[in-house]
């Protein structure tokens, strides 16, 4: 399976039968667990539209990641898919999307880390949001939480 149809099958799976704010506290609290287990320098941020459920930045991690939150949460909020998934349709086509979306790359970043979240029947309502790793760790940490979350949810 090539890399934009293993994003996809993540995205299609990891839909969530409900995101109430305790969810959203149980999602952070278990990015949190997963970083700290791992030291990892990051800060991690959960949004459902405009509104901040959970924000945490971990010892190592700076104000640059909060900037790279930001701009990685604009292209979920644009494309309504992860950030990472964004990146590598463009690189699929042979380019970047810095050079082909026509976007500003000061206020978007297609770099892993950033993840809808999507509620059945919803649509995408939100976004997880991991910075400080390199993005395919970024990503693999916002895809782990969430497929725990999911879990948690069915059982």
């Amino acid at each position: 399976m090539n890399e934009v149809a293993t994003l996809e099958a993540q995205e299609a799976r990891l839909v969530l039968p409900r995101f109430t704010y305790e969810d959203a506290w149980a999602l952070g609290s278990l990015l949190v667990e997963l970083a700290r287990g791992r030291r990892a320098p990051v800060a991690i941020d959960i949004r459902r539209g405009a509104q901040q459920l959970f924000h945490c930045a971990l010892p190592g991690s700076s104000a640059d990641n909060d900037a790279w939150i930001d701009r990685k949460r604009r292209v979920v909020e644009r494309y309504g898919e992860s950030s990472y998934l964004v990146g590598a349709r463009f690189r699929a086509k042979g380019t970047t999307f810095e050079d082909s979306s026509r976007l500003d790359p000061d206020w978007y970043a297609a770099h892993g880390g950033s993840f809808p979240v999507a509620v059945e029947g919803a649509g995408v309502i939100g976004s997880v949001t991991v910075s400080g790793l390199p993005q395919a760790e970024d990503h693999a940490m916002v895809v782990e939480a969430l497929d725990r979350l999911l879990a948690d949810l069915t059982d």
